[in-house]
């Protein structure tokens, strides 16, 4: 009996999922939202049966892509089910929520490798050329707009442009890892709301001001900071590794930073509006506060500080 309902769930989660991509695959629009989404048949499915059956459920999904455009299903397919997958399994397994998050941007990152291989290698793109084409055109462009509004000496602005077009092209692997960690999260919510309907849990997010990061991204933080100082070479693999380090545990500090500022505002029974305000004018002027959030958040990682002030409570 479970065999034949765990056959007839994955029928149907199967089911969901290739309505979902189809919609994705011929309504452009949805293709955003379709990607947080459609981990999602396979996260319910793994969340009830664990992740042995799961491949199973891919490997069929996997063959249906066959039957369509396979250069944009296939890829589509692989990344989501890798996603929905280990988020699934977390949540089967009964981790935390941050872990279980952690897990799921793991997952997207790996798909998401999987789509930049897919494109380079099986369809033949060259993301350096294509990047490249992008960038020139960029320049013509900018040259024109200037020349237009009679800007003659342009060199300044031209060389400060192309810097930020090639640093963005630097950190790319930064700018997936970050797409990863937003969908992941997006996907881990909707699910979480699902599975409270569908079985009658309470799974949830814990609030925001108790998130925490291992000490350990610290540690990585300062060793990435410390060849920063280092006149290395832009052109090699060692340099792009130190910068897409640096940058991403950066942004980790500062989320870490925003969460002591939550976590403070609610020990002084302060407005909410406070800190929702706070993140809103760090992104507004980065160049303001993003490194005095980053401080924080280093500081309350590396010392402790929001137990120091929970103690003083007490």
């Amino acid at each position: 009996m479970n065999q034949s309902k765990q056959m007839t769930d994955g029928a149907l989660f199967t089911g969901i999922f290739i309505l979902l991509l189809l919609m994705a695959r011929f309504i452009p629009a949805f293709i955003v939202i379709a990607i947080f989404l459609l981990p999602i048949p396979f996260v319910l499915y793994t969340f009830k049966y664990s992740w042995k059956p799961s491949l199973l459920m891919l490997a069929a999904a996997i063959l249906f892509t066959l039957f369509f455009e396979t250069s944009v299903t296939l890829p589509l397919t692989v990344l989501v089910g890798i996603a929905g997958i280990l988020i699934g399994t977390a949540i089967h397994q009964g981790l935390s929520p941050y872990e279980t998050w952690g897990r799921g941007a793991i997952g997207f990152i790996a798909g998401l490798l999987f789509v930049v291989l897919f494109i380079q290698l099986v369809l033949q793109i060259n993301w350096l050329e294509e990047i490249d084409i992008m960038v020139n055109d960029s320049m013509e462009m900018s040259q024109e707009i200037m020349g237009q509004y009679g800007i003659t000496d342009q060199t300044q602005a031209q060389e400060l442009l192309k810097d930020q077009i090639e640093l963005m092209q630097d950190l790319f692997p930064v700018v997936l890892a970050l797409i990863a960690i937003v969908f992941a999260f997006l996907t881990q919510w909707v699910s979480y709301k699902l599975i409270n309907r569908l079985e009658n849990r309470q799974f949830r997010f814990p609030p925001f001001r108790s998130l925490r990061f291992p000490v350990v991204i610290i540690w990585v933080y300062f060793v990435a900071l410390l060849f920063t100082f280092i006149d290395l070479d832009p052109n090699s693999v060692f340099y792009l590794a130190v910068i897409n380090i640096f940058t991403l545990t950066g942004v980790l500090m500062t989320i870490q930073g925003l969460s002591f500022i939550f976590f403070y505002a609610n020990y002084k029974n302060w407005s909410k509006a406070i800190p929702i305000l706070s993140v809103v004018l760090t992104l507004l002027l980065p160049f303001l506060l993003l490194y005095f959030v980053r401080i924080i958040g280093i500081i309350d990682l590396g010392f402790g500080l929001r137990d120091r002030i929970a103690q003083r409570k007490k």
